[in-house]
């Protein structure tokens, strides 16, 4: 018999509105600028401009997961992968990210935020569309925060699918008298149809771009962005030409301005100083602050604004030594060293040097000290390295206030996937590889599938892209074998246990 009273369950709580919202500053970037005043009266609001923005703002605030808090896609994902180790502590430093890397992950040990958050994203977008409509504000601004919240909804279940196959699809509010004990899992394809009729829907709603003369407006959705997630969906839905048609209208003509703005920058390099932000590159970003002045008290709880993945990422007890001219970044938690084999792999390429940090050979040369940590390696990812200059002047942790931005899809990464929706074929794909390559001073290769999986690893190490990629490939289990991949399981991820009881759910096969 289900157990009616047990009003705490995740999923329940993150399907109810019961989160608190504030008001939207447009002196900086939109998502950064949340303020949370404390709980609301919600028959009483979406009463002005600013409740509804504040409301729009709530829905972007879920993509802090990518980079932010603990438990991170991107740290997360990069410990699955072939690149990377867990790295950290200890082999017990984060029961999640050690059983991922391992392959041992349990619906115990699987961190449930990853389920979690993502829902209370759509929960946000739910209540926003239903209640928008009402709203005492202008048709044009009603019409762009739906398509808004519409897409965003759309690329939080689209995680959803890629982590755990089959969700529930909710697609309206829930309150508390609704049965929500009840609610099936939908069949992936059917989640797919959905979203990907969603965004088709409404990007034509959003404006083209955002205006330089509208700074507060950096990281809301474009009609870009929502076609290149939507490309994005298609590709993974295995809708190749579908997904190459909306990556051309992104994209453009290769190594040109696209219709959306959008330019490859001429320095590689550059793409990871922490405060080159919305750069032409950049369509889908994800925005980390140090004004929340992020604290222990509150991390990883949805309160705080910082990029975790700064200090998950430094090496331990790191040190300049006398006159040394290192890189001059703070001591981290070694987490996400990086493998022999990525490492061989990026040998002689450009991209090399703003990628991986090679402390192992800085501490022969006698530059720095460190402490080698959990599956140490010597080697350790640099684009999200925590650059002592990025360290923030205002009160808050230090290891918790790291400002840099975090690239949900760039350019480049745009470029491959839509030579990996054309098949790796032809002259425009061609193209689109050699403009990537071109990017960094590399000499043309002739297209091909291995070239552009080739080349994604290249171009996107640490970037949180390789594992999704090697399981949309049909890679993982030759690539990840050496871990404990197995094929048939490992593919998606084990749903929360927290998340089946009283529930219609089902575990995923094999866990």
């Amino acid at each position: 018999m289900k157990n009616s009273n047990i009003i705490y369950k995740s999923l329940a709580a993150a399907l109810l509105v019961t989160f608190s919202f504030g008001s939207v500053s447009c002196n900086g970037d939109y998502i950064g600028d949340v303020e949370n005043l404390g709980t609301f009266d919600d028959a009483n609001y979406f009463k002005s401009e600013e409740q509804c923005l504040s409301a729009t703002a709530s829905v972007y605030d879920i993509m802090k997961k990518y980079a932010g808090g603990f438990e991170n896609n991107v740290t997360f994902l990069n410990a699955g992968s072939d690149d990377f180790f867990s790295g950290g502590g200890s082999a017990t430093d984060g029961a999640g990210i050690q059983g991922f890397n391992n392959y041992t992950i349990t619906p115990v040990t699987i961190p449930g935020s990853y389920w979690r958050d993502y829902y209370q994203g759509i929960s946000r977008a739910n209540w926003v569309i239903e209640r928008i409509p009402t709203a005492p504000v202008s048709d044009a601004l009603k019409k762009r925060i739906l398509a808004e919240v519409t897409v965003l909804r759309s690329l939080y279940y689209f995680e959803l699918v890629r982590f755990f196959g089959n969700v529930p699809l909710i697609l309206k509010q829930i309150n508390s008298n609704d049965d929500y004990w009840n609610i099936p899992q939908t069949p992936k394809q059917e989640v797919y149809n959905q979203i990907e009729g969603d965004i088709a829907r409404v990007w034509a709603d959003l404006p083209m771009s955002i205006s330089p003369a509208n700074p507060g407006e950096r990281g809301r959705m474009t009609q870009g962005a929502a076609k290149a997630i939507l490309g994005k969906i298609y590709l993974y839905d295995n809708k190749k030409s579908e997904a190459a048609a909306q990556f051309a209208d992104v994209n453009g003509t290769p190594g040109q301005t696209s219709q959306y703005g959008y330019k490859l920058v001429g320095d590689f390099n550059s793409l990871w100083l922490t405060d080159n932000k919305f750069t032409s590159e950049s369509i889908l970003e994800a925005v980390y602050t140090n004004v929340g002045m992020s604290d222990w008290s509150f991390w990883g709880w949805g309160k705080d604004e910082g990029n975790s993945i700064c200090i998950m990422t430094g090496p331990r007890s790191y040190n300049l030594n006398a006159g040394s001219n290192a890189p001059d970044i703070v001591s981290g938690w070694a987490f996400n060293t990086v493998t022999d084999d990525l490492f061989n792999f990026m040998q002689n390429d450009p991209r090399a040097e703003a990628t991986i940090l090679n402390v192992k050979k800085l501490k022969e040369e006698g530059k720095v000290s460190y402490s080698p940590a959990y599956a140490d390696t010597g080697y350790f990812l640099k684009k999200f390295a925590p650059y002592r200059s990025g360290v923030s002047p205002l009160p808050g942790s230090m290891e918790l206030n790291f400002r840099q931005n975090y690239m949900v899809i760039r350019l480049a990464d745009s470029y491959l996937m839509e030579a990996e929706a054309l098949g790796g074929v032809g002259t425009r794909a061609q193209a689109l590889l050699d403009a990537v390559r071109s990017r960094v001073g590399l000499a043309s290769v002739p297209v091909s599938i291995q070239a552009i999986k080739d080349e994604r690893r290249r171009e996107l190490a640490g970037e949180g892209h390789r594992w999704f990629d090697l399981v949309r490939w049909g890679d993982a289990p030759a690539k990840l074998a050496s871990k404990g991949f197995v094929a048939g399981k490992n593919e998606i991820l084990p749903i929360p246990y927290a998340e089946l009881l009283n529930t219609a759910l089902k575990q995923n096969p094999q866990y």
